[in-house]
């Protein structure tokens, strides 16, 4: 579980209610369907169903911190090294790998595969996983530029529904209800929940790609018979210099 995300959320939410001191004042059902279905239904057109689902289950990425430690997930490489180093690369078969990743590429080198191929096979996985994050991202950038131009239309609405009723004193509080609630709506969904969102996909992203390329530099000087020794240095470099400390340390 993502804490920060959870922290955000509950901390900006949390903030905002506390300036309201009538809490169901700021309620407007209209103002609501205008905003968040409005702004659902305008993504939805410039997207496929399949992307615009696809997003939402890429969204649950940024409430899970699925990404291994870099420091453990090479001391593990290493092992692995070490074993296929001593014992071949059979005896890699039937090792705990919680990495699903890493797993798939111990296990293609468990099969024998060509080296050509596990990288190929590999770096199109990534591209891949990639390709689905972007789209995801895409999803909610987009939604964040559309909540404030429909919040812009429901405060259109109300004022074109306040100025067509001025003789009516009843019908200017909720007009203007209208105008503003859905202008503050569709700031709150963008900058709040949408934009947020799509940038920490974007970062989670660029790391899950970061760690799977470290991967398979591991998998292939694995698969090169390479000194599980010189393995730690290598792949520490691919990693900050705290990060790199640590590997050093004893453990």
């Amino acid at each position: 579980m993502d804490i920060a995300t959870i922290i955000g959320l509950l901390g900006a939410f949390g903030l905002i209610f506390s300036a309201i001191n009538e809490p169901m004042a700021f309620v407007d059902v209209p103002s609501i369907f205008i905003v968040v279905l409005g702004s659902i239904m305008v993504v939805m057109l410039r997207s496929s169903l399949a992307e615009f689902l696809g997003a939402m289950a890429v969204m649950g990425k940024t409430f899970k911190n699925k990404l291994d430690k870099p420091d453990e997930l090479i001391t593990q490489i290493v092992e692995l090294a070490t074993i296929a180093r001593k014992d071949g690369m059979i005896a890699l078969e039937g090792q705990e790998i919680p990495n699903p990743f890493l797993a798939k590429a111990i296990g293609m080198l468990v099969d024998g595969t060509d080296p050509d191929i596990i990288k190929k096979s590999l770096e199109n996985e990534i591209d891949a996983t990639k390709l689905r994050h972007k789209m995801g991202q895409s999803i909610f950038s987009a939604w964040g530029e559309v909540a404030p131009a429909m919040g812009m239309i429901g405060t259109l609405i109300g004022l074109v529904q306040m100025l067509g009723n001025m003789s009516d004193p009843k019908s200017i509080g909720p007009a203007m209800a209208v105008a503003l609630l859905t202008t503050m709506y569709g700031a709150i969904l963008a900058n709040v929940i949408c934009l947020p969102m799509a940038m920490k996909l974007g970062n989670q992203a660029e790391l899950e790609a970061a760690q799977s390329n470290l991967i398979v530099e591991g998998v292939m000087f694995i698969q090169g018979g390479g000194n599980p020794r010189v393995l730690n240095d290598y792949l520490g470099s691919f990693v900050s210099p705290k990060i790199r400390a640590k590997l050093g340390e004893p453990a």
